[in-house]
């Protein structure tokens, strides 16, 4: 621990006495194997980190494969709805993942600098902006609902999708715990219970959705109630690691509570960026239902959707290094050591290109085969040609999103939540809409000009990214050069 830090945790010890003293001491020069982790090797921060979270990725992306294949038993109705409440859904995940990058920077920074009381404070205020938040979100959802679906153009789908979402809304403050204390704990390096966590969920998920879909006639709303007691299954374990047995780094003592607007700020200066990035590809999913629904039918949109569900799990190793670079960066920003932070961003790219390389050709090979398990009914099977097609198109930018992705993940570990809101919406919103409706209309090829308007947006998108975050790191390693090694 740092000097400056070890005069911050006495001065906090000193307002103590007693019992209280005692264990505020232990607190402070707690360690873990993580936050060695964390600290070390970048190279192997990135393996030991990723794997984890790439692992519970990829079982949530069997939970995601399997919960679409039972929905999709439904017919290409329910699909379609499911497709429609998806950017519902995705902006109460922005909100609650938005929260947990920003308090997770905040908390990797503070390792890097060896504060530990900072670390803790920067821990319970990001809960008590949880339970805000949660109560806010819910009471919005459930209110609106309805006119959502209206006005997003779904059409006969609306009732559909309003009873997959209102159980999803209602379930909002089981989304905001269970993300939050997932992000908390990567944030301090622990990625494997981490990721022990969400597989119980996604496990029992993969269990209970063809029980609430068919055993007990629910539909749709009994994907979405899957859904939720399984989040709620991770949560729990998590509630009892924190605060029953108390054995990670950050520590949760609420009387020692304090606070302080500072806190607030920075937890707010990458999660408030951070939300509206997941917010903007909400608002791409809306904006391209309206465009696909106008220029084919729902059964665009359905294409659209499971095409899309299918681009996320093959993107979802990048997602998984995505999330280390965020804490490893960090915690390198804290230290200052800049040339650290350029060599986590360029190892992280090189090994995300060279998978997605990897999982691009596979999805292309077999694209019908992917296809045809997403419209084995036969409501739905008249979108496998177009859903083959859209599958094949899409693996392009799989390996060059590596290189905007993660970009954007090193801006946010740096703290600089506003640089990766721009770099994601120039690719995420700005690019893919604005190619998709030129080359729908401006070129009139339909549905293949939006299929290709997100290919080639992603692209320009990504490259611009790195370019930006390489420009900002070699600024940085200059201006400490520049002032003799000191920042």
């Amino acid at each position: 621990m740092n000097r400056k830090a070890l005069s911050r945790s006495d001065k906090a010890i000193d307002d103590e006495s007693g019992e209280n003293r005692g264990e505020k001491e232990e607190i402070l020069t707690r360690t873990t194997e993580g936050v060695n982790i964390l600290l070390g090797d970048p190279r192997k921060a990135i393996v030991k980190l990723s794997i984890p979270v790439i692992v519970t990725l990829s079982v949530q992306t069997v939970y995601s494969l399997t919960d679409t294949f039972w929905v999709s038993g439904l017919g290409a109705d329910a699909l379609a709805a499911v497709g429609f409440s998806f950017p519902f859904f995705l902006v109460q995940m922005a909100v609650t993942s938005g929260l947990g990058v920003g308090g997770g920077s905040a908390i990797s920074r503070r390792i890097g600098a060896s504060d530990k009381a900072g670390v803790d404070n920067v821990a319970l205020h990001t809960f008590v902006i949880m339970l805000t938040l949660t109560v806010a979100l819910t009471a919005f959802g459930l209110v609106f609902l309805r006119d959502l679906f209206m006005y997003s153009g779904a059409g006969n789908t609306t009732e559909l999708g309003v009873e997959y979402s209102r159980v999803i809304f209602g379930g909002s403050f089981v989304f905001f715990f269970t993300n939050v204390a997932n992000s908390i704990l990567r944030s301090e390096g622990d990625s494997k219970r981490a990721m022990k966590a969400m597989i119980l969920g996604s496990g029992l998920n993969i269990v209970l959705d063809p029980i609430f879909i068919y055993t007990l006639g629910l539909g749709v709303a009994g994907a979405a109630l899957a859904t939720v007691i399984s989040y709620a299954s991770s949560g729990l374990l998590m509630f009892y690691w924190f605060f029953i047995k108390k054995n990670t780094y950050v520590s949760f003592r609420f009387r020692f509570f304090k606070f302080d607007r500072a806190i607030v700020k920075d937890i707010f200066r990458v999660g408030i960026p951070s939300s509206i990035e997941q917010l903007a590809l909400a608002l791409t999913a809306l904006i391209m239902n309206f465009v696909i629904a106008t220029v084919g039918s729902t059964d665009g949109v359905a294409v659209y959707a499971t095409a899309w569900r299918v681009t996320s799990i093959a993107v979802s190793p990048l997602v998984g290094i995505s999330i280390a670079v965020v804490s490893i960066s960090g915690a390198a920003f804290g230290e200052k050591n800049f040339k650290k932070a350029r060599s986590v961003l360029i190892y992280a790219i090189e090994a995300g290109f060279f998978v997605e390389a990897v999982i691009a050709a596979a999805v292309y090979l077999f694209a019908p085969d992917i296809a045809a398990v997403f419209t084995y009914a036969e409501s739905s099977a008249r979108i496998a040609p177009e859903l083959t097609r859209l599958l094949k198109i899409m693996t392009v930018f799989y390996p060059v999103v590596a290189f905007g992705m993660l970009s954007g993940s090193l801006f946010q570990g740096a703290g600089k939540g506003t640089s990766a809101l721009i770099a994601t919406l120039l690719r995420s919103l700005v690019m893919t809409i604005f190619f998709s409706l030129l080359f729908a209309f401006g070129f009139d090829w339909g549905l293949l000009g939006i299929w290709w308007g997100l290919t080639v947006g992603t692209v320009i998108g990504s490259m611009v990214a790195f370019v930006w975050a390489q420009t900002y790191l070699r600024c940085m390693i200059k201006a400490k050069e520049k002032i003799g090694g000191e920042y």
